[in-house]
């Protein structure tokens, strides 16, 4: 369809369990193929994102198998070197899966050319390109510089030093991907990456550590400046492994119970987490919803939006949990005050310009917004107006705004397809939690 009417949400409450990590199973399937041994994937996130690595780990000759259990797969690793030296992958808009595979298969034996959906060719790959040629690399534009798509030639050992640089201000994607690929060179030397500026997203890098010493690869960091491989470990099975439900998916529902009364309780994420985005908790906390956080789940709370009730307005640094302050952006529209999102410029190089998106569906809800390189500044209205949101082909954008029938107004999203980016049946699973009566 080609849009869907939302009804005003009056009440909610109820569970959800929630699907799979996207940054964790897209790191799990890229370590598992790496991998010497066979790994068994429980809970892994079935949708686009997932489906675009899981076939380009195909195209690429590894074993892949779908297991009796619901969301389990097992993949059969190929020791540090895909049996396909030669391939065409097409990888749509996923960047966890173009940037991990750019330097992956850049840092291989092979001819490989990587390409996406329109959108992916407008997002900055430069930064790792150059990265990736410090350790000898070859990689060629095939249209503008320092953008997708790309043409990588074989990577042969040479007596360079095996040490690069990377921005981190820009995607923290270009330092996961770099880590992951540092044991596939970092056999007699070690490997060694220098992040110059800020690093932004610690919690994603954090993902990526863990799950490499899941994997058997141990990364020394002196903070987060520098970050070093020692030589000769190689990436080991774990031999099964679960992933973690999204903590960035579950920030929609735990929000829904900010916004209409509550309690919503999300599975699968909690106190145990290794996932960054379950502190968006914090922000919920900080703008006056009552929180509860048990080993692996979370209950929200909190005001009837719909009765006019409000949050408290909310300043803040949001570096650390950039996809969940998308939600906050959209809390902001029921505080008592104005709210000021801060640092967050890697939002507009997100699958769309996320700064300018927000900016302007905000804005036709009747919000005040004044939009910086990296911040937002939201004034909310009196009265949430009823419209019409675009989604920019960004799942984030299409479910963060349904929040905004909790004012008890109609809303209509665009393109509510988008959302099978990371959670196809997002829109099924927001009704069974909608409740008609106050």
């Amino acid at each position: 369809m080609d849009h869907l009417d939302l009804a005003p949400i009056l009440q909610a409450g109820g569970t959800v369990a929630l699907p799979g990590s996207k940054s964790i199973s897209n790191r799990v399937l890229l370590l598992s193929a790496l991998s010497q041994g066979v790994t068994d994937i429980g809970q892994l996130l079935d949708a686009d994102d997932t489906r675009v690595m899981l076939a380009a780990l195909q195209s690429l000759g590894v074993r892949l198998e779908a297991l009796p259990a619901a969301h389990a797969w097992r993949v059969t690793g190929a020791g540090g070197v895909f049996p396909v030296h030669r391939a065409d992958l097409f990888l749509g808009n996923a960047g966890t899966a173009f940037r991990s595979l750019t330097a992956v298969l850049a840092l291989s034996p092979g001819q490989y050319r990587l390409s996406g959906v329109p959108r992916m060719h407008e997002r900055p790959i430069g930064d790792l390109v150059d990265a990736l040629r410090l350790l000898g690399a070859t990689i060629h534009y095939e249209a503008q510089d320092a953008y997708p798509p790309l043409a990588l030639e074989g990577w042969r050992a040479s007596g360079q030093a095996l040490a690069t640089r990377v921005r981190g201000n820009v995607s923290s994607q270009f330092l996961t991907a770099l880590l992951m690929a540092m044991p596939l060179v970092a056999v007699q030397r070690a490997a060694s990456i220098e992040v110059i500026g800020e690093l932004i997203s610690k919690p994603y890098i954090e993902i990526t550590l863990n799950l490499m010493r899941r994997f058997g690869v141990v990364v020394e960091r002196d903070g987060w400046s520098r970050f070093t491989v020692a030589p000769g470990q190689h990436y080991r099975s774990p031999g099964s492994i679960e992933v973690e439900g999204d903590a960035s998916s579950a920030s929609y529902f735990l929000a829904l119970g900010a916004l209409a009364g509550g309690p919503v309780t999300v599975t699968g994420v909690g106190q145990g987490s290794i996932q960054g985005d379950v502190r968006f908790v914090d922000a919920l906390m900080a703008m006056g919803a009552h929180v509860n956080m048990a080993e692996h789940s979370i209950t929200v709370r909190g005001v009837h939006a719909a009765r006019g009730e409000r949050l408290r307005a909310i300043d803040a640094d949001f570096n650390h949990i950039p996809d969940a302050a998308m939600t906050v952006a959209v809390l902001a529209l029921f505080a008592d005050g104005v709210s000021t999102l801060r640092n967050i410029g890697s939002w507009r190089v997100k699958e769309t310009d996320r700064i300018a998106a927000m900016a302007t569906e905000l804005s036709k809800l009747g919000a005040g917004v004044e939009a910086g390189a990296d911040y937002l500044r939201i004034t909310p209205p009196a009265r949430v107006q009823a419209a019409t949101i675009d989604t920019y082909d960004d799942h984030r954008v299409a479910m963060c705004f349904s929040l905004a029938a909790c004012a008890g107004v109609g809303v209509r999203i665009n393109d509510p397809a988008c959302v099978a980016k990371t959670f196809p049946d997002y829109f099924q699973v927001l009704s069974s939690l909608v409740r008609a009566d106050l």
